[in-house]
């Protein structure tokens, strides 16, 4: 993996992960604003403007592809290595989670 873009999106924003964790099925802007919010209970709504100026980043850097056009809207998807990215993301999310368990448990035991 190239490293600058590891350093971009590795300790992702909220916004970027959930952008990827939804493309991980083909999505247009729209669709992944209302998955977030679903997928979030509300807690996570993204911007229009963030929404698609993260898009146009992330393409950019080939992170998700555009694969079509259907109704004027464009449907995206995360590429190999946007799953890559992800993935790390993922691991260190769980790493924290566990390690934070930990502490819980550690403390509860004091």
């Amino acid at each position: 993996m190239n490293e600058k873009l590891k350093r971009v999106y590795v300790l992702m924003t909220e916004t970027a992960f959930y952008i990827l964790f939804a493309l991980q099925e083909e999505r247009h802007g729209y669709d992944i604003i209302q998955k977030t919010k679903e997928t979030t209970d509300g807690q996570v709504i993204i911007s229009p403007g963030t929404m698609y100026g993260t898009l146009s980043k992330m393409e950019k850097d080939g992170v998700i592809a555009f694969i079509r056009e259907e109704n004027k809207r464009k449907i995206y998807h995360i590429t190999d290595l946007g799953q890559e990215i992800l993935n790390l993301e993922l691991a260190r999310i769980e790493r924290l989670y566990q390690n934070s368990r930990g502490a819980v448990y550690e403390k509860d035991k004091i």
